[in-house]
């Protein structure tokens, strides 16, 4: 197998991933009265790859999961809110790679989860032009703090099994 073709099929692993893990967590009630709140445990892969693959190679697995979850979901006017939200994510996480080693990727998390946060609060006040909407923002920040660190943990963990093995 050559080397395009191994790396091709990881990716495809790793949207495979992402999608069931999005698809369970579609099934999870959500216990918060905020619209937005979700713990996003698709990001766990997102995290991984951040670390593990190339710009443009996380960029075309976030891409995936987000089209196809929003066809999946069934809420195609959705993947705006989603997509401002997960690609102002992963610039801020492809640039914190930089200066935030493997060991504590779980940091890149938290700040990559109040980007994500950060670009749906943007999406929505430019398309709904409800400035009111702001009053959502500091919840919506608290709990992507707390969603990030808990994805960045898994994804650490994740991480920390996989080292012996070869890509």
């Amino acid at each position: 197998m050559s080397e395009h073709t191994k790396r091709l099929t990881q990716l495809a692993v790793l949207t495979a991933l992402s999608l069931i893990i999005f698809a369970v967590e579609m099934q999870i009630p959500n216990p918060f009265p905020i619209p937005g709140i979700k713990l996003g445990l698709a990001n766990i892969i997102t995290v991984y790859a951040v670390y593990h693959y190339k710009a443009h190679e996380v960029a075309a697995v976030v891409a995936a999961r987000l089209i196809l979850g929003s066809v999946f979901s069934g809420n195609m006017s959705a993947l705006i809110y989603s997509a401002s939200g997960a690609f102002l994510c992963l610039a801020g996480m492809l640039l914190l790679k930089r200066v935030i080693d493997e060991d504590h990727l779980w940091i890149a998390s938290v700040f990559g989860a109040v980007l994500h946060n950060t670009g749906q609060m943007a999406a929505a006040l430019l398309i709904l032009r409800t400035p009111s909407l702001l009053i959502y923002y500091p919840f919506l920040l608290v709990s992507g703090c707390l969603a990030g660190a808990f994805t960045g943990a898994c994804a650490q963990l994740v991480t920390h099994r996989l080292k012996g093995w070869k890509r």
